[in-house]
């Protein structure tokens, strides 16, 4: 799929997405599609993963807000690609589960909450990857993402989407390229989808 970052190649060679995944849908881990969880969410294809987290340029030193932690597959490659990775979950019993999942990374902190306002107590951050479509940037995140840090979304009403690279300067967030077409489950919050 054109992915370049040796270092993201390597860690999803070493985190199985087996471990991430319903048990009764261990035979889909290794295909490159979504996998059902429950409340009607999705597992991102890796593909998809690899391509919005090599958007966001880490060298393993970032601070970085995941909103969406679904299962913790995405989640456990991030923390083996940056220094310290903050991952808010809606739901509660998923949160678990990719608790559960990502014991032994001791620089994952996942919570319950909104992840349309972001953690504004551990910002700023260097790094935004959101895994869910809204048709605009929730402000809270743009705020929280530090100057010269990056944000990975996929932007749309849910269901089809444009995954969309953005880097803070001068204060602002500013387009950078498209990362993929996708279709992704909406983003609910404060400052998101009701």
């Amino acid at each position: 799929m054109g992915v370049q970052d040796e270092r993201l190649l390597e860690a999803i060679a070493r985190v199985p997405r087996t471990d991430f995944v319903p048990a009764e849908r261990v035979d889909l881990a290794d295909v490159d599609v979504p996998i059902p969880i429950p409340h009607d969410q999705v597992t991102t294809q890796p593909s998809l993963v690899a391509r919005m987290v090599e958007a966001l340029g880490l060298d393993g030193d970032e601070r970085v807000l995941e909103v969406g932690t679904g299962y913790g597959w995405q989640t456990a490659l991030l923390a083996r690609l940056a220094g310290e990775v903050f991952s808010v979950e809606r739901f509660a019993d998923l949160a678990d589960t990719a608790r559960k999942h990502l014991a032994g990374y001791e620089n994952v902190h996942v919570v319950v909450g909104d992840g349309s306002v972001g953690m504004a107590e551990h910002a700023p951050f260097d790094a935004i990857l959101v895994a869910a479509a809204f048709p605009r940037v929730p402000r809270p995140l743009a705020e929280q993402l530090a100057e010269g840090g990056r944000l990975v979304q996929p932007l749309g009403p849910g269901g089809a989407e444009d995954v969309v690279l953005f880097e803070k300067r001068d204060g602002e967030l500013e387009r950078v390229r498209s990362v993929s077409a996708a279709r992704f489950v909406r983003l609910h919050g404060r400052h998101a989808f009701a």
